[in-house]
């Protein structure tokens, strides 16, 4: 009689969680190095069980979609920052599974800790914690002011006691802090591991469906920005937000990436502060506060964030080039995008920035990828060219084609509104975008323009 063969090892990338029978120095997927762990796959007798149980289960009983469910049962807590409301689409959802990722100290726990505060004034909040003691943790809420009577906290790293402290407590909120941390016995491997991460995930998953649970999980994230463990965990979750932020600068912002009982794209700003995270309810006053005047290569431009417009600042330099290939460089903006502008500008406006080093910037932090920044900083870069400033009253908002021509963008009139809401006097926008708008509704001069050069024309002199 043959032997049955043991079931082999299977090796899977603990960054982005590659599967591969035999282990392998460099993760084709992800390109990391040494990142592979071998594991022991499932047995082959899970799939007669799971027929076998297939078989004897009782059908359940189903909802019509009309008139069965209502949108009571869709309860929202308010965190109390009406900034991270908006960005969970009006609260944080009942039994939702939520994550949170940043890097390392950009104000993931100090976030969650306030908003622990907030809730826990009509709900019963347990933070768990994996990374610091309950000590340590009382001295972090004792200078953030966080003291709530039902706000307990428990310094833990095995979910199987987590999970039967949450049977024992019944908690509307659940905070982990973080799952990287948690470990489940029945697993083999260590914390922090692919296999770790996804059944600790997944087994409080089931605690947040089944018991009407609200769980906040905080992940860790690569030296790329990507949520660590395997990339199915952020298909596991109802929503996934980025805490996002340059150490050197004190805002930060949370941007949603995945929600579904909201909108994506949606961003809330905070400011750090001695007693924690202040949110920022104008933006574009925040960004623009310390604009220079009288400056060459400053251009306003108007971005979409989601539902929110918001304006910043963006400036270009120009000088000689003291190297045989000149720079280019740009900080918040597409380093091959920029170089298309150049081109465009070249080509198509007459200006030669063939032997010149160019830079742009994004004032503030934020990363524009949104193709209306294209006209602002194909202004900013002539402008730096020319060395002639930008008048401070004036906002430009359009894409550019390879031909020049300046392209038409999406809620042109939420864009103007939110120019106007902050005292411009005159905005640039495409000409196609203009085809019935009233335009006696705005206070601020829309001029229309059709390519680069009309709208390098359109720009006033002081």
């Amino acid at each position: 009689m043959a032997k049955t063969a043991k079931p082999k090892e299977i090796y899977i990338c603990s960054e982005c969680g590659y599967e591969t029978p035999k282990w392998m120095g460099k993760c084709p997927m992800c390109g990391e190095w040494n990142s592979f762990s071998a594991v022991a796959p499932l047995t082959s007798s899970a799939a007669p069980f799971a027929r076998s149980k297939a078989a004897s289960a009782r059908p359940a009983e189903v909802a019509s979609i009309r008139s069965d469910l209502s949108d009571g049962d869709a309860i929202r807590y308010h965190t109390g920052l009406s900034e991270l409301d908006r960005v969970l689409g009006g609260g944080l959802v009942k039994g939702s599974l939520v994550l949170l990722g940043g890097d390392p100290g950009i104000g993931k726990s100090t976030l969650l800790l306030q908003i622990s505060q907030a809730l826990a004034e009509n709900l019963k909040v347990l933070y768990v914690s994996g990374e610091e003691s309950a000590g340590q943790l009382h001295l972090r809420a004792r200078r953030l002011g966080v003291d709530a009577e039902n706000l307990f906290v428990l310094a833990c790293g095995d979910l199987d006691t987590v999970i039967a402290t949450i049977g024992q407590e019944r908690p509307q909120i659940v905070v982990i802090d973080s799952i990287q941390t948690m470990m489940l016995s029945a697993v083999g491997s260590s914390a922090g591991s692919v296999t770790q991460v996804r059944e600790c995930t997944n087994a409080l998953l089931g605690v947040a469906k089944e018991n009407d649970i609200s769980i906040i999980l905080v992940g860790h994230v690569t030296k790329e920005g990507n949520l660590a463990g395997p990339r199915m965990l952020e298909h596991m979750v109802d929503a996934v937000f980025q805490f996002e932020g340059e150490q050197n600068h004190a805002y930060r912002m949370l941007r949603a990436v995945k929600n579904r009982y909201g909108a994506t794209n949606e961003i809330a700003v905070f400011e750090m502060k001695d007693k924690g995270l202040s949110q920022v309810p104008n933006p574009s006053a925040m960004l623009l506060s310390e604009r220079p005047e009288g400056v060459s290569g400053s251009c306003v431009v108007c971005v979409l964030e989601g539902s929110r417009p918001i304006l910043a600042e963006v400036q270009a330099l120009i000088t000689r080039s003291s190297f045989a290939s000149p720079r280019r460089m740009a900080t918040g903006f597409d380093h091959n995008r920029m170089s298309l502008l150049l081109a465009v500008l070249e080509k198509r406006a007459g200006y030669t920035f063939s032997a010149l080093d160019a830079y742009v910037n994004v004032v503030g932090g934020l990363w524009l990828d949104e193709p209306a920044s294209d006209l602002p900083i194909a202004l900013a870069l002539v402008s730096g060219l020319r060395d002639k400033p930008i008048p401070a009253g004036l906002i430009a908002i359009g894409e550019i084609g390879l031909g020049g021509e300046v392209r038409s963008v999406i809620r042109l009139e939420d864009r103007i509104r939110e120019a106007q809401r902050l005292g411009f006097t005159r905005c640039l926008v495409p000409a196609a975008s203009l085809k019935g708008m009233d335009l006696s509704a705005y206070t601020i001069k829309v001029v229309g323009v059709r390519d680069v050069v009309e709208a390098l024309r359109a720009i006033p002199s002081e």
